[in-house]
């Protein structure tokens, strides 16, 4: 049987449909997980979504519908994770092309509803932000989650709506969300993050992160992204929640909005006029800004020294881990040595990594 998991967010949650599928419905079906290329500025220094065009060797799954395997590239300067994905876990990576609107992605569902027959049909999101309804404070990236649940909705079929890990994603406090959540789902546990393990080892996703911490009993606070969100590490890290698919579409006022779009261009004016902004934009800005930013070199002694001030201040924030991101950008690192600073910091001091976390306080503290 073929499951289908439609990943709302991209990024982190197509790590987290895969580590989904294992633990709901097991080896023997095959899944297909629908998802962005869209790895913001750490991985990918072109801002927004990557479409077909910007990738050499995918493969044509429908006619609007293309196929990530792992031989495919990214054309420079893009960026991607997903030709790694495909190389290292099981399931057909499919990918989301925003480039036509809602519109677009709805025929791609479409196509891929009668080319597949799936058994299921899952749109998962990690953190609930696909809940927002667009003027929340501290929203920051909606545009994604809006334009897939658009497009969830007009497909005639079954959808199931899924929300994991509520809250971790730094964008909808979890009180927020907790009168919005339907039936519990699953609870992720140590064992179903193993298929998922190695790929957390260089991934950059910071909420799926979180949700393999806490699914491995980790507990605190996480401060996460540039900004330095405190994020609560509790025992609703690791659940998955089912939402109905409609109440999400009458609360989220984007989605609503942008259901008859055909261009990307016109989903962000949308988010520009209902949320006050497109994160697209932000993307340009920082971009922008790092271009004319000096390379920082990556000298051990200076940067264990810079790290032991982060943490003292992380530590009187009450923070007790972070994320890889989080540390690669209070350095003010270049984002591609995200994982040479990982590597470093690890064979420093072993004893602080809590995978895939950045552990601040000490086993005594």
């Amino acid at each position: 049987m073929t499951r289908l998991i439609v990943a709302a967010g991209g990024g982190g949650d197509a790590v987290a449909a895969a580590m989904l599928h294992a633990a709901l419905y097991g080896d023997e079906d095959q899944a297909v997980i629908l998802t962005y290329a869209w790895d913001r500025l750490l991985i990918d220094p072109v801002p927004g979504p990557r479409g077909p065009n910007n990738f050499t060797g995918l493969q044509h799954l429908t006619p609007a519908v293309w196929t990530v395997p792992a031989e495919a590239r990214p054309i420079t300067p893009a960026g991607s994770t997903l030709p790694r994905l495909a190389a290292e876990l099981p399931h057909t990576f499919a990918l989301i092309d925003p480039h036509h609107g809602v519109e677009g992605i709805t025929r791609q569902l479409e196509e891929l509803v009668s080319h597949l027959s799936p058994e299921s049909i899952d749109l998962l999101d990690v953190g609930g932000d696909i809940l927002a309804r667009g003027d929340e404070p501290t929203l920051k990236s909606p545009l994604a989650d809006a334009v897939t649940l658009a497009a969830c909705c007009q497909v005639n079929a079954p959808i199931r709506l899924l929300v994991a890990g509520p809250g971790l994603d730094g964008e909808l406090p979890p009180d927020e969300l907790r009168g919005m959540l339907g039936p519990l789902v699953h609870t992720f546990t140590a064992k179903d993050v193993e298929p998922v393990g190695p790929v957390l080892e260089w991934h950059p996703s910071e909420a799926t992160a979180m949700l393999a911490a806490t699914a491995r009993g980790v507990r605190g606070t996480c401060e996460m992204r540039d900004a330095g969100l405190p994020v609560p590490l509790t025992d609703e890290g690791p659940t998955v929640f089912e939402v109905d698919l409609d109440e999400a579409l009458s609360r989220n006022q984007l989605a609503r909005a942008i259901t008859a779009t055909a261009t990307l261009d016109e989903v962000e004016a949308h988010s520009r006029e209902i949320c006050g902004y497109s994160e697209i934009d932000y993307e340009r800005n920082k971009a922008a800004w790092l271009k004319g930013q000096p390379p920082v070199p990556l000298g051990s002694q200076a940067v264990l020294a810079q790290l032991d001030q982060f943490e003292a201040e992380a530590r009187s924030r009450g923070v007790t881990h972070t994320t890889f991101r989080r540390i690669t950008e209070a350095l003010n690192l270049n984002g591609s040595l995200r994982e040479d600073l990982r590597q470093l910091l690890i064979s420093s001091r072993p004893e602080k990594y809590d995978a895939p976390l950045w552990r601040i306080t000490s086993t005594a503290e």
